[in-house]
C-alpha cells in the first residue's frame, strides 16, 4: 500500500529507506528486510515522533478479511526491523515501544520528495574517512547522481541532526575495544556487586560495638578514629549503592556517564573499605585477611569495566 505522504526517500542516521523500491540501505549497502517489517518502518517514518498505534498498523498491513495472529505477526515484524537497524527495545535509538499503544520513531528523519534524487552519503565526522558507494548503484531504477550542492556549502540542519545521531550511536574507541557481553548478565553482576557492598555496610553498623572492641585491642589510642571512619563510610556508601542498584534495575540509559563521574569518589571509599578484613585477623588469620583484601582491592576496577561493557554508547 503506498504511503500517505509524497516523500519517497527517508534518511535517518546512516540508514536510508526508499519507499519506491522497498529497500533499506546502510551506508549505501542494501540490507535484507522482508516486506512487512519494511511497511512498518514506512509508517513510522511517515510520522516521526508520533505514536503509530497497533490498530493503525493492523489496518494497513493486515486488512479486516485477513485471518492472522496479529499480535504475533506484528511482534515478529518489529523484532526483524530492530535487528536490521541494530536497535533494541530496552535502549531504543530508532523505534520506541509505547506500552499497550504502539510504536514511535524517535531518531531525526530527513524526508525527500524529489523522485530522482540520489542517495547522499552519510555525513563524515572529523577524523573519519568519507564512506564510499559502489559504482552503478541504482535506486528504484534511477541512476544515482552526485549531490547538486556546492562542496563548500554549509551543512543543513537535517544533515547536522543526522551527524549528531551517528556520533551518539557510535561507541567511543575505549568501549569498542572491550569484549561484548550480554546486557542481562552484566546487569545481574552489577546488582550482585551493589548488594554485596550494602551487606558490608549494614553488617558493619550492626556490629559496630564489636568493631570498636577489635580496634581497641589492635590500636588502643586510635580506636575511636577507626569507628568514625566505618560510620562515615557506611553513611556515604549506603545511598550511593542504593542509587546504583536502582539505576541498574531500572536500566537507566545514562548510567555509564553518571558512573564515570562517581568513580573517583567510589574508588577512594572502596579501597579504604578493602582493608576491613584485617579487623578480623584474630579470627580468620593473616593469610585469609590478606586474600580477602586483595580481592576487594580489585573489585572497583572490575565494576568500572563491567559498567563500560554494559552501558557503553553502542549498547
Amino acid at each position: 500500500m503506498p504511503p500517505a505522504t509524497n516523500a519517497r526517500l527517508y534518511r535517518f542516521g546512516i540508514y536510508q529507506a526508499d519507499l519506491r523500491s522497498g529497500e533499506l540501505r546502510k551506508n549505501g549497502a542494501k540490507l535484507k528486510l522482508q516486506e512487512q517489517p519494511f511497511q512498518v518502518l514506512a509508517m513510522l517514518l511517515e510520522r516521526p515522533d508520533e505514536v503509530v498505534t497497533r490498530e493503525e498498523l493492523r489496518q494497513r498491513l493486515w486488512p479486516a478479511d485477513t485471518f492472522v495472529d496479529f499480535d504475533h505477526s506484528l511482534n515478529t515484524a518489529i523484532n526483524k526491523l530492530r535487528d536490521a537497524l541494530g536497535d533494541s527495545a530496552a535502549n531504543p535509538r530508532f523505534i520506541e515501544t509505547m506500552a499497550k499503544r504502539g510504536y514511535r520513531f524517535i531518531a531525526p528523519v530527513q524526508a525527500t520528495t524529489v523522485q530522482n534524487e540520489a542517495i547522499a552519503p552519510p555525513l563524515s565526522l572529523p577524523g573519519e574517512p568519507a564512506p564510499t558507494r559502489s559504482q552503478g548503484e541504482r535506486q528504484g531504477g534511477d541512476v544515482l547522481k552526485s549531490a547538486v550542492r556546492p562542496p563548500d556549502a554549509p551543512p543543513t540542519a537535517e544533515e547536522c541532526a543526522v551527524a549528531v545521531a551517528r556520533a551518539e550511536s557510535r561507541p567511543p574507541a575505549a568501549e569498542a575495544e572491550l569484549p561484548k557481553i550480554d546486557r542481562t548478565v552484566g546487569r545481574a553482576l552489577l546488582v550482585l556487586l551493589q548488594v554485596m557492598y550494602l551487606c558490608f555496610y549494614v553488617a558493619s553498623l550492626a556490629k559496630l560495638h564489636h568493631i570498636g572492641q577489635i580496634a581497641e585491642s589492635a590500636i588502643p589510642a586510635w580506636n575511636w578514629l577507626l569507628v568514625i571512619m566505618v560510620i562515615v563510610a557506611a553513611v556515604l556508601g549506603i545511598p550511593t549503592r542504593l542509587y546504583l542498584l536502582t539505576a541498574v534495575l531500572f536500566d537507566v540509559r545514562k548510567l555509564g556517564a553518571n558512573f564515570r563521574r562517581l568513580f573517583p569518589f567510589l574508588f577512594v571509599l572502596d579501597e579504604l573499605w578493602a582493608l576491613a578484613p584485617f579487623l578480623l585477623v584474630d579470627h580468620i588469620g593473616f593469610g585469609l585477611a590478606f586474600a580477602a583484601t586483595a580481592a576487594l582491592l580489585y573489585v572497583p576496577f572490575s565494576q568500572r569495566t563491567l559498567i563500560r561493557m554494559t552501558y557503553s554508547a553502542g549498547q
